[in-house]
């Protein structure tokens, strides 16, 4: 989506070392060890169920992970509070946007900058995701419950953009939106990224998408991580392609997904 070459350091930003979270006796993440590096947009793919909202939730402090670490900026915030999490630069953007429908857009963009005391910096913040979602300029003394799915889903964004900070944690961004809406969030996304440099991890069932915009991927199966790469790289896999793609090679006859097996196993 942009010719600009990422602004990715070395140093990873986050790191996640052999994660395991559960909801009850059912575990959803096993072993997971991941890094996103400083600057870059990272996606973890998968089907639905295979554990990419329960990762995010462990990384911001929603859920308590049963074994593992997660280092952020060098630091460990292994199950420390979601509020102290978010003071460190981390914000979350929760599946399904999750605004608060009873306050306008613009108090909700001032919700997410509630950790800042700069107020020329929270101004200015405001005016630069107006100038990335002009409907939300437009929309600003409405109440963010009656935006439309889309204009939710700018709101949610901008929101955490609002933090200053180092890290989104971005979930389905694509989830119930029209083709045409998606393409312009995730051109946004990408803006967001090469332009002010905040780092991103995405999770994404839109295959497609996430691996045009983001720069580093995993894929996620029943909870564990089966194949990581460039997302340069993961597009030309023949199992990304058939599986996540929908592509298969010219002459081969049709086969029925499930009695296929992924090379990856």
């Amino acid at each position: 989506m942009s010719d600009l070459p990422p602004p990715v350091s070395d140093l990873p930003v986050l790191k996640l070392l052999n994660i395991e979270s559960a909801y009850g006796p059912i575990k959803a993440i096993r072993g997971i060890s991941l890094q996103v590096r400083r600057g870059e947009i990272a996606a973890v793919l998968g089907s639905n169920g295979a554990g990419k909202t329960t990762i995010l939730k462990t990384i911001s402090g929603i859920i308590d992970p049963r074994k593992g670490a997660i280092e952020f900026k060098g630091q460990d915030i292994t199950a420390q509070d979601p509020s102290h999490i978010v003071q460190q630069g981390l914000s979350h953007v929760p599946e399904g946007r999750e605004v608060f429908p009873l306050l306008s857009v613009r108090d909700n963009l001032l919700m997410g900058a509630y950790t800042r005391s700069d107020r020329d910096g929270v101004a200015r913040d405001i005016e630069t995701v107006y100038g990335y979602f002009p409907i939300l300029r437009e929309r600003a003394t409405q109440d963010a419950g009656l935006l439309s799915g889309g204009q939710q889903q700018m709101l949610a964004i901008s929101r955490a953009l609002m933090a200053n900070p180092d890290l989104i944690l971005l979930d389905e961004p694509s989830l119930g939106l029209s083709p045409k809406l998606t393409k312009e969030i995730f051109e946004i996304v990408v803006r967001i990224n090469r332009e002010r440099g905040t780092t991103i991890l995405l999770v994404e069932q839109n295959a497609n998408m996430a691996l045009n915009a983001s720069d580093y991927g995993y894929v996620l199966e029943n909870g564990r991580i089966v194949m990581e790469d460039t997302c340069a790289r993961l597009r030309e896999k023949d199992d990304i392609k058939e599986f996540y793609l929908g592509l298969k090679e010219e002459g081969v006859r049709s086969e029925r997904r499930w009695k296929k097996k992924k090379t990856w196993r």
